[in-house]
């Protein structure tokens, strides 16, 4: 069975906050025990693809949307979409740099992960989370 929920939600620093919580709470009502380390990984997860949108999504964007999706294996499916085009990318930043980083822990934690275009609507960045082996 696969179980997905999207919601949209103002361009806002406190709304990275509002989407780890949201996605933990449905993630929790779909099954995921609160051991699940799932549930860890996809709040840091949509903290850092949100936080992305937000600081690189196009300004004018006043929205920027979240889903969760949980598959029947187990996995979980993450997207964040903003108006942006502009594909982000792994960079290496100075020791010194305050930023830079979020993609290394995407890059470690999700299974997979990627860019899809939405054409003249910006792009979805979305990351796999692996389902829990026992």
């Amino acid at each position: 069975m696969m179980r997905r929920y999207a919601f949209r939600l103002p361009r806002h620093p406190g709304s990275v906050g509002l989407a780890r919580r949201r996605v933990r709470d449905h993630l929790a009502a779909w099954g995921h025990g609160p051991d699940d380390p799932a549930l860890g990984d996809a709040a840091l997860l949509v903290s850092e693809l949100a936080t992305n949108a937000l600081r690189h999504g196009a300004r004018a964007d006043s929205e920027f949307e979240v889903a969760v999706t949980a598959l029947a294996d187990g996995s979980c499916l993450l997207e964040v979409s903003d108006e942006g085009r502009a594909a982000p990318r792994m960079r290496t930043p100075e020791p010194w740099e305050e930023s830079g980083r979020g993609l290394y822990l995407v890059e470690h934690l999700a299974a997979a992960w990627g860019v899809w275009s939405r054409g003249g609507h910006g792009k979805t960045v979305w990351a796999l989370i692996a389902p829990a082996r026992p």
